[in-house]
Formats: structure tokens, sequence, C-alpha cells
């Protein structure tokens, strides 16, 4: 095994691990709770992720293509933590603090950040918020889509990097959750059809977050399962890290800068997000992406004393993965 491809087995190990701790946490709830797991919504993510596998292990071992091989196991592994991160998530809320929006919101106002006036602005644009509203409903395709290209054009350390941030951030937010939960600003403000003509994206899950706090729902879902996180917000973190992710691929860099940066626009508003929400995603993004890049360095030196190069690192020496 080369030195890479040795580097790459040390961080899919660490990767496989996230997921299969986050696994056992979530599957051993019901014996420690009255939480109880939705079989049938991981059937899917789960035949997916043997698919997946198998023709990952197929072109790694008997029909050697790295590319080709990474772009289907880091598939898989998305698909498998994004399994069970959102029902993490369940279990988070269900701790039931007492709620900090009206924190989140004085820092906005500290800020000098008005959401209802942005908010009039989009009821006052309609055909702005019809643009915005596609944006931020794109992050599930951009994230495989961004798997797909750093496999496909042989960028496969900074695969792993991007991969790590991405758990790393979600797991963070998750975390926070527990300690400094809010509803977001809909409900905050007592906002409804009535007020605005806009239906924010997220307004499906505010009956599960309330739910899960007073314990009325129980279910642990994978698909189908509803974002519920308000600070930080995990749009604005997985925004700026897919843009990190795709810079060094110069053909769908500005794409995507111009794609995220009208997610965070629309983030406030569809996310239901006070803006220190996005502030702090943005922050907790670019510290979980150094983060990533340094065990990233430390799995390559552990293979290679010279090391290797990251797109946002400055040592001189570059390997084949760099872009």
């Amino acid at each position: 095994m080369d030195h890479q491809a040795l580097t790459l087995h040390r961080l899919d190990r660490l990767i496989w691990g996230i997921v299969a701790t986050v696994a056992i946490i979530v599957f051993a709830a019901p014996l420690l709770n009255d939480f109880r797991i939705a079989w049938r919504t991981f059937a899917t993510p789960t035949l997916a992720c043997a698919l997946l596998l198998a023709a990952g292990c197929f072109y790694r071992r008997w029909r050697p293509d790295a590319r080709l091989a990474s772009g289907l196991l880091s598939t898989a592994q998305v698909v498998a933590f994004g399994a069970v991160a959102a029902p993490l998530s369940y279990i988070a809320a269900s701790a039931n603090l007492p709620l900090y929006d009206h924190g989140l919101d004085a820092i906005d106002r500290a800020l000098g950040f008005d959401w209802k006036a942005l908010l009039a602005i989009m009821d006052a644009s309609p055909l702005t918020h019809a643009v915005l509203l596609p944006a931020y409903l794109s992050l599930m395709l951009q994230t495989t889509t961004v798997v797909l290209c750093l496999a496909f054009s042989g960028r496969l350390l900074w695969l792993r990097v991007y991969t790590l941030a991405f758990f790393c951030v979600a797991l963070i937010s998750i975390a926070i959750s527990v300690v400094l939960p809010a509803v977001g600003a809909w409900p905050y403000y007592a906002l409804s059809e009535d007020n605005s003509r806009i239906l924010p994206a997220v307004s499906t899950s505010w009956p599960v977050f309330y739910g899960l706090r007073d314990g009325t729902f129980r279910f642990l879902v994978a698909v189908g399962a509803e974002g519920i996180i308000t600070f930080p917000s995990l749009h604005a973190a997985l925004a700026v890290i897919v843009i990190a992710a795709i810079w060094p691929v110069a053909v769908l860099r500005w794409v995507f800068v111009a794609l995220n940066t009208m997610m965070l626009i629309a983030t406030p508003i569809d996310g239901s997000h006070y803006l220190i929400d996005v502030l702090a995603g943005i922050a907790l993004a670019l510290l979980c992406l150094i983060a990533a890049q340094a065990i990233a360095a430390r799995a390559a030196a552990k293979s290679e004393p010279e090391g290797f190069v990251l797109p946002f690192t400055t040592s001189r020496k570059r390997t084949t993965s760099s872009p």
C-alpha cells in the first residue's frame, strides 16, 4: 500500500468510526428512554450504503480505481452519517432545557439586525424569495455533488477533509443545541401565514421540535427527519464547507459561491434563523475546516514524513490528490 493509500485508509477508518459511534448512541437510545426507532425510515439509506460499499470495495480491491472507489465509499459515508445524525439531533432536543430564543434575539438587536425588516423585504418581492428558496433547498444535492467532483478530479485527500469537516460541524452543532436550544425566529415572533405571504421551508419542523421537548413525539427518524437545530445554523456552516471543498475545482468554484451566497441570504427567513445563528455557523465551519485539515495532515505525516499538501496550507510539497 503506497503512502497516499495508507493515509486515505487511516482517514476512512476514522470517518467510519465516527459513523459507528453515532449509530450506537442512536440505536441504544430506546434502551435508556422512551424513544422508538422508525425502522422503515432506515431501510433506504441502509440499502444505498450496502450497494455503495459493495461497489466501492469492488473498485478498491478487485478492479482498482482509486477515484471511483473513493467516490462510492465517501458517498456511503455521507449517506450513513446523515441517517444517524438526524435522529441524534432528536435525542438532543429531548433534553428540553430552557429555550434561548430571547438571548439570540437580543444579540441580533445588539448587532443592529432587524429580522422582521428582512421578512418585509422578502414579502414585498416574491420573485426574490422564489429565487432564493431553491438555493436553500439545494444543500443535499450540493453535498453529494462535492463528493463526486472531488473524487473524480483526483482530490482524494481533500475529499476526506471535506467529509471530516462536514461530520465535525454537524456533531458540534447538535451538542450546542442541547445546551442552547431555540425554536427559531418565526415561532418566537409568533408569526404565521396571516402575517406573511411566505411559508418558511422549516415550518414542518416546529411540531416535531415541540413534541420532542414535551415528550409527545418519540420516533427516531432517518429519511424524512426534520432539521430542528437553530443555533448555530447548519445551513450556514455547510455553505462555507461546501465552498471551501469545491474551491480547488476552478470550473465550479464561482457557481458554488453564487449558489451558497443565495443560500446564506435565504437562511434567516426560510430557515427561521437569527443572524447570530448564521454568523456562528460560519465561524464553526472555519474552525472545523482547520481541525479537519490538521487531522488529515497528521494522518499523512504517519504515512510519509515529508507530508501532503492541502489546498489551504502553505507547505511546498504536493501530491496527486492536491488541486
